[in-house]
């Protein structure tokens, strides 16, 4: 289960209870492969969107991943982001999704949503909520993980 945890109504998730920590994301070797190429799937660390009071519980779970859409290597997110996978199948799916439109706001909004959130406006975060999102819904179904016959997971990735 990924994505933005939360509630059910607006299409967040809630991860399974009694996960157990997986204490390698801490450790340099689990940042060794990098993001070479589109279709690189890789546990979301940087980029992660869910509200600060749920990553301060204990017992929260970061459960959102990322993957690249290209057209080519990714290194900003070498290092901050740990790859765990690559798309198999489906790269054609992933760049019809990656193309949908987003809301980019102008730049006098993202300055008066500055200005709003230093005065303490409670309201301009929820209004960033919604910056660099799809206009269109987008649900994932029917997806899973393919069973290779030799795995293998090189630097460079297959």
């Amino acid at each position: 289960m990924a994505g933005r945890q939360g509630r059910r109504d607006k299409g967040e998730v809630k991860p399974p209870m009694k996960l157990v920590r997986n204490v390698e994301t801490v450790e340099s070797k689990a940042f060794v492969l990098g993001h070479s190429r589109s279709g690189v799937v890789s546990l979301n660390l940087s980029e992660n969107d869910d509200d600060d009071d749920l990553k301060m519980n204990p017992e929260y779970h970061n459960v959102e991943f990322l993957i690249t859409t290209g057209p080519g290597p990714c290194p900003q997110l070498d290092n901050k982001n740990i790859v765990f996978g690559t798309v198999l199948e489906g790269l054609d799916i992933v760049t019809t999704i990656a193309a949908i439109p987003t809301y980019t706001p102008s730049k006098n909004i993202r300055q008066y949503n500055d200005f709003a959130e230093f005065i303490g406006d409670g309201r301009a975060k929820n209004a960033r909520a919604i910056w660099n999102k799809p206009l269109k819904t987008v649900y994932i179904s029917d997806c899973g993980e393919l069973k290779v016959a030799k795995p293998t997971l090189s630097p460079s990735l297959p």
